[in-house]
């Protein structure tokens, strides 16, 4: 949880983040929950009822903090997502919870904000098409899942194959990499599947989800990628949302390290990157 405050620290000091440009979400509301997860699921969890079992698999212990978290946090990519609209381009600062279920928690992830605010936006009539772009080491299992039956969402996971889910769940597309793969070779293969999809699908909206739990030293990632590897990925990914003029909200995904300054700077890549490339 660390990493949060430390990234929201080092992109004030660096007068990325600013009074003008940051705004603060409020808890989301039970309709807007619903719009992803199960009624009864949310009951359990809210007042913390779920099994020994849940909780395992969720891999947090429950707490007041993480309550007031985990109802705050799926507003903030959906406000975001409400910002790009406006502006061309907003990050989260958080965000990227990929493997919530609709009826179960999993793998630190307990609201799928992505599945929520790719469905709210297209209910409220902001957009016609959403495409999730999901780079996090790890493959967004509960996204696909929950989505499976949503023709106006596109789901598209780049993730290492040997990795947690054991089971993976079904996406409209899915790129499995092998492990060890290193920094080219992954860059081609995601500017190829980006460009195929965004040119057949024709998104008017995309959710990036830039994990950085693809680096080559994360103990949960399994892939050879560099910083400047990570770099390239994020700046490839934005320069690619603003030569087709699409709307994009990122969200910062999985990361792990001991040093959690090392792993805040990791995930201000792809905030500076969108700073840069659109002159924010």
């Amino acid at each position: 949880m660390e990493k949060f405050k430390l990234l929201n620290q080092y992109l004030t000091e660096k007068n990325i983040v600013t009074p003008s440009n940051t705004f603060r979400p409020g808890k989301a509301r039970l309709d807007f929950l619903q719009l992803a997860h199960c009624p009864d699921y949310l009951h359990r969890f809210i007042n913390n009822l779920q099994s020994k079992q849940e909780v395992r698999r969720m891999g947090l212990p429950w707490s007041e903090g993480l309550l007031n978290r985990t109802l705050i946090s799926p507003n903030g990519t959906f406000l975001t997502a409400l910002l790009a609209l406006d502006h061309g381009i907003a990050c989260h600062l958080a965000g990227g919870t990929h493997h919530a279920n609709y009826d179960f928690a999993s793998g630190f992830c307990i609201l799928n904000d992505l599945a929520l605010s790719a469905r709210a936006i297209i209910l409220q009539g902001k957009v016609n098409k959403v495409l999730i772009v999901d780079c996090d080491v790890h493959q967004g299992d509960g996204t696909a899942s929950i989505l499976q039956n949503d023709d106006d969402i596109f789901t598209f996971s780049m993730h290492c194959e040997k990795n947690f889910p054991v089971r993976k769940a079904h996406s409209n597309l899915d790129i499995g990499l092998d492990v060890g793969l290193k920094d080219q070779a992954y860059l081609d293969t995601l500017e190829h599947h980006l460009l195929s999809v965004i040119r057949s699908f024709k998104p008017d909206f995309i959710f990036y989800d830039a994990g950085v739990d693809i680096y080559e030293h994360d103990p949960l990632g399994l892939l050879n990628i560099s910083l400047k590897g990570i770099e390239d990925r994020d700046r490839l990914v934005l320069d690619i949302c603003k030569q087709f003029n699409i709307p994009v909200a990122t969200v910062i995904g999985g990361g792990y390290d001991d040093d959690r300054m090392a792993l805040a700077k990791r995930h201000a890549l792809v905030v500076e990157a969108a700073q840069d490339i659109y002159k924010i």
